[in-house]
């Protein structure tokens, strides 16, 4: 079953939670609390990505996200479990070289225009992963060297109609005949303009719907705001597939 991605946003304004978590101290904390609730990666974005919103300076961006990955590399695993990979949403390549050099494994960049500097940094770091994209796996796609440390995001939500995201969902199991896939599953329009739901926070029936869909066509991670029920979810649909039962986290 696909892996749980947990969102930090460390900005003032984001669509769905901005503001909540932009002191150091908060950001570090909601990190720690998802990975109690089951996350294996978290994800720390330091710019949003909703329609409309001011784009910031790497300095800036930077200036947000280094006390937050400093004190979060500090974190002890509990009860046995491995601690979570560390991811960086950016799309600019001087904040990803510096999360990178501050323990970073994964690059999530949300546009194709930064794609081929950021494939370059992987040639410096040589265990540094990167999430593209889908549209620019052509980049990547001669180079057998490179394929198993992408993921490839279908990129649901990004100026796209109701029935191109559609399509992006039912791409992802042809997606992930070609590398892993990770999809961004978490509070996007198009649940809104499926179900009809207005109230912020009463979707996430559709939110999970997609979670699973993703996960059993083949994607290998979903990056999620809602951790646990989302990590509920994966369990008890594992459990039927396979007939492993665990208990707990």
């Amino acid at each position: 079953m696909a892996q749980v991605m947990g969102i930090v946003n460390v900005t003032p304004d984001s669509f769905s939670d901005g503001g909540k978590y932009f002191r150091p101290e908060e950001a570090i904390r909601r990190a720690r609390n998802l990975f109690e609730e089951g996350a294996a990666i978290i994800d720390f974005g330091a710019e949003s990505t909703r329609p409309g919103a001011t784009p910031v300076t790497w300095e800036e961006e930077w200036s947000r996200l280094e006390p937050v990955l400093r004190g979060f590399a500090e974190m002890k695993p509990r009860g046995g479990r491995l601690p979570p990979q560390v991811s960086v949403d950016t799309y600019h390549p001087e904040t990803a070289r510096r999360a990178v050099a501050l323990g970073a494994a994964i690059i999530n960049c949300v546009y194709a225009e930064p794609v081929p500097e950021m494939l370059s940094l992987l040639n410096d770091f040589p265990r540094t992963e990167l999430v593209m994209p889908a549209c620019c796996w052509n980049l990547v796609s001669e180079d057998a060297r490179l394929v198993p440390r992408i993921y490839l995001d279908p990129m649901i939500g990004f100026g796209t109609t109701r029935e191109e995201d559609l399509a992006l969902l039912r791409s992802v199991s042809e997606l992930a005949k070609r590398a892993r896939v990770l999809v961004g599953a978490s509070r996007k329009r198009i649940v809104k303009k499926l179900t009809g739901e207005k109230v912020t926070g009463k979707n996430l029936g559709g939110n999970l719907g997609i979670a699973v869909w993703c996960a059993m066509n083949g994607a290998s991670v979903v990056r999620v705001h809602d951790v646990r029920e989302t990590f509920q979810a994966f369990k008890v649909i594992d459990a039927i597939c396979t007939g492993r039962m665990e208990d707990g986290v």
